[in-house]
């Protein structure tokens, strides 16, 4: 093999490296929207609606979900956050109403926002929020706490097998609020 032949050979390789680098970070790229889709197509992930729900006339009394009830913060609010009760049994299609206390631990006013999670992911299409804090930012001054409402159901359409459904809540903080001026703290 002569030194043009393998200098020929060297530039079809590097050629196709780059292709597939461009193809690999194109990839990496468009992994979170087709994500999202995938999770709204197959209900995983645990994602639940950020819209209210309407209220169901339907009861099943003749079974019980247990609704486990968890709350954690970000180091970057440092705020008390939690449920009022651990767990509640349900029927579904039955509306219940639970609250979370949340106490900003600071002297400055502090943005928080909820994010909910749902596990088994399948769960999350089944559980029905009508009033939640986490529809909005929760704002408060320094010292300042309150109990933030919760108003919920499980759909009567859960599968059977579907026994326990935990309901945990990541509290962020959205921004800072100092002396009349907002400062990002970390973008949601």
């Amino acid at each position: 093999m002569t030194n043009h032949d393998l200098k020929k050979k060297n530039n079809r390789i590097v050629k196709r490296l780059l292709i597939l680098a461009l193809a690999m970070f194109c990839f990496g790229f468009a992994l979170v929207p087709l994500y999202d889709v995938f999770c709204d197509v197959t209900g995983l992930n645990g994602r639940t609606d950020d819209q209210a729900a309407t209220e169901t006339k339907e009861v099943d009394e003749q079974r019980s979900i247990n609704v486990q009830l968890i709350a954690n913060t970000d180091k970057a609010i440092p705020w008390e956050f939690g449920p009022s009760v651990n767990a509640i049994k349900v029927h579904p299609g039955e509306r219940h109403k639970v609250t979370f206390f949340a106490k900003n631990t600071t002297d400055s006013t502090l943005t928080g926002q909820a994010i909910p999670s749902v596990s088994p992911g399948v769960a999350a299409v089944y559980l029905k929020k009508m009033e939640c804090f986490c529809f909005n930012e929760q704002i408060l001054s320094g010292g300042e706490s309150k109990d933030m409402p919760l108003t919920f159901y499980v759909d009567p359409e859960i599968p059977d097998d579907i026994k326990t459904i935990t309901l945990s809540y990541m509290l962020y903080n959205k921004k800072e609020i100092t002396k009349g001026s907002a400062t990002s703290i970390s973008a949601l």
